[in-house]
């Protein structure tokens, strides 16, 4: 199977090189979405062996995921990971989310550092909008999600057709997507992955951030209930 790693990246240019040579020993192409950056991300990434896809402007992490999905989708990609570039996620953890996807047992891996006992576990505040965001996901798609706003993600040929077409966030796409994604009858499961902190000044669980991030994705998951996708249950 042809396999890809798309990281997002702005001002990453201290971080990007390091992911992208650790995911490029797990995968068959590396591509570096830098969105709009405006330090040597680009340079960094490209000197590391990535490749680049340029957006002129900043549009945000879920537009710059869809860019990695529409190009994994025009240039035959059996297999998708994606992972942020500040550090948070670890490349060595590749392999274990693929695993299911090559194997055929899942569409979507979301890794989860819930399952590791090892991984960062985040702040109480921060855990506690997980809980209600996996409660959100359990009530209306029915399936238990331990870590739903993870970022380390893996995905089949099926779910990159369907996360490349326009109906994708631009900004945090959590739990709204899952839900829309079960109630579509796309199978997910878990992988247990190592997560570390966010770097300084980095994280956007700061300020009124947090807020406008839960109505934001409470608003998102009634638009996808609204919307009726996929009803009939999840498999």
């Amino acid at each position: 199977m042809k396999t890809l790693a798309v990281i997002p990246a702005y001002n990453e240019e201290d971080r990007v090189a390091d992911i992208v040579r650790g995911a490029a020993k797990h995968v068959d192409v590396v591509v570096v979405v830098d969105d709009g950056s405006t330090d040597s991300t680009s340079s960094k990434a490209r000197e590391a062996g990535a490749m680049i896809l340029t957006l002129p402007v900043n549009i945000g992490y879920g537009g710059a995921l869809q860019a990695g999905y529409r190009y994994a989708q025009s240039n035959g990609f059996d297999a998708l990971v994606q992972l942020d570039a500040d550090g948070q996620h670890a490349p060595e953890d590749i392999p274990a989310l693929l695993e299911p996807i090559m194997e055929g047992r899942c569409d979507l891996a979301l890794g989860s550092r819930f399952l590791n006992p090892d991984s960062w576990h985040a702040t109480f505040f921060r855990r506690a909008g997980m809980r209600f965001f996996s409660f959100l996901i359990r009530i209306f798609a029915g399936q238990r999600v331990t870590d739903p706003t993870t970022g380390f993600q893996a995905m089949n040929r099926r779910l990159i057709e369907r996360v490349a077409s326009g109906a994708y966030p631009d900004d945090y796409p959590d739990a709204d997507v899952i839900v829309m994604l079960l109630r579509e009858k796309f199978r997910i499961r878990e992988v247990g992955v190592t997560m570390k902190p966010p770097p300084p000044g980095k994280s956007m669980h700061s300020g009124l951030k947090p807020l406008y991030y839960t109505v934001k994705m409470i608003l998102s998951v009634l638009v996808v209930m609204i919307r009726g996708r996929g009803a009939g249950g999840v498999e």
